[in-house]
């Protein structure tokens, strides 16, 4: 797909979002508002939602990234998140097409970087709104990260030994699906997994 192709799919979805916005939408993602716009912490950068864009930091985001925030504005609903029991991707209904995807683009990208992000745990964590794993979570080292206000997702490494390889799980917070189409959840694993691989270059 082009990045027009990308950028018309955000475009729709953001009309669609301003043809029936719900009541207190600023509530239900919950962010801020500012006349017809709308603003949240996504990815740990500043998105700005309104009829005629969106933006992070100011800038256009890529285009899949507007597809994600238009998709999360367009499904902002009242629910609160709930954290756990966390869940695997693989474990939310629907997800079975996407299943491979998500394991190369979130999980597997991460691998050969183990090391340096366990050098840098408290800069993910604060960039991405993030804190300590639960403490149901084991591995080697883990923590917890917000890319969007109302999902969350918990990364847990695996260092190599002797016998074993470095691995990396990501789990999601246990209604994530609530608020975004399995799709979407997917590529918004991929694309923390790439926001955590930027901050540590």
């Amino acid at each position: 797909m082009t990045t027009d192709n990308y950028l018309k799919l955000a475009k729709a979805n953001l009309d669609r979002l301003y043809d029936n916005l719900p009541d207190a939408l600023e509530e239900r993602l919950p962010g801020w508002k500012n006349g017809s716009a709308y603003s949240f912490s996504a990815f740990g950068r500043l998105c700005v939602i309104a009829p005629d864009g969106i933006t992070l930091d100011g800038a256009e985001p890529p285009g899949v990234i507007g597809i994600l925030l238009s998709l999360y504005a367009l499904n902002a609903v009242p629910d609160l998140p709930v954290l756990e029991p966390l869940k695997a991707f693989k474990e939310f209904p629907d997800s079975a097409p996407y299943v491979g995807a998500f394991a190369s683009h979130t999980e597997q990208i991460l691998i050969p970087a183990v090391q340096r992000i366990r050098s840098k745990t408290g800069l993910i964590m604060e960039r991405l709104s993030g804190g300590a794993a639960p403490s149901s979570i084991s591995g080697d080292f883990a923590f917890l990260v917000r890319p969007l206000p109302k999902i969350f997702l918990s990364y847990i490494f695996y260092e190599a030994d002797e016998d074993f390889p470095p691995s990396v799980t990501c789990l999601f917070s246990n209604n994530a699906n609530r608020f975004m189409p399995m799709d979407g959840l997917a590529d918004v694993g991929e694309y923390t997994s790439k926001t955590i691989l930027e901050m540590i270059r």
